[in-house]
């Protein structure tokens, strides 16, 4: 793959950067399922030293988007059906409910963040680049959890983000999410807390969907 590690930020720890590039490929579909992730490989590849890439490593173990196996080495996770359905159950307990307080909290500057990311999924999806799309609808699914000015419904989030965004990674209709997601974000603006909610909860049912038939393909 030959993808080097690059910055964002001149105080980020290599180990956070390594995770990012890691966590990117996993959840593009770079890394397939169940393939591996060796120490020594990542590290010449990366162009890195082998404690930032293990440290990376350590991370994506406990994001729920690695598997450790045998002899230092770690496979990028299998996710089942009994896996998706858990992912679409916790989002089905939590999403609905940031939405609706989203809503109803209704700031004007979590708004425009909602709104931006939108618009840049928009953007991906009618030029037809599913990578920036899909990165641009959890970029939308974040800012409305951050937007329910709840912390620790915030931090629940944070905790399964790599997972989740592995799950809105598997859409192919992206014209289809999109325009889901545009509907949210109305009843959203709209202060209808209630509408918000209910379109959440059709919402995933479409998440399902796509995740069930991209595990039956790999199957």
């Amino acid at each position: 793959m030959g993808v080097g590690v690059q910055a964002r930020d001149g105080d980020e720890p290599e180990s956070v950067r390594v995770a990012r590039v890691l966590r990117e490929q996993i959840i593009d579909g770079v890394r397939e399922p169940g393939s591996r992730l060796v120490e020594r490989e990542l590290s010449a590849e990366l162009g890195v030293s082998r404690v930032p890439v293990r440290e990376a490593l350590r991370s994506l173990v406990g994001e729920g988007l690695a598997v450790p196996r045998r002899n230092s080495w770690m496979t990028v996770r299998i996710f089942t059906e009994r896996d998706i359905d858990e992912l679409i159950e916790v989002r089905g307990a939590l999403e609905p409910l940031a939405i609706r307080r989203a809503a109803e909290r209704h700031d004007p500057a979590a708004l425009r963040r909602i709104r931006a990311a939108l618009d840049a999924e928009g953007d991906a999806a009618g030029r037809g680049d599913g990578t920036a799309a899909r990165r641009a609808a959890a970029d939308f699914h974040e800012a409305v959890t951050a937007a329910s000015g709840n912390t620790l419904l915030d931090e629940v989030a944070v905790t399964l983000s790599g997972r989740m965004r592995w799950l809105l990674g598997q859409h192919d209709e992206l014209a289809e999410v999109y325009a889901e997601h545009e509907a949210i974000y109305q009843a959203i603006a709209a202060g209808d807390g209630s509408a918000a909610a209910e379109l959440a909860r059709r919402h995933l049912r479409t998440s399902r969907t796509a995740a069930q038939q991209t595990t039956e393909r790999r199957s």
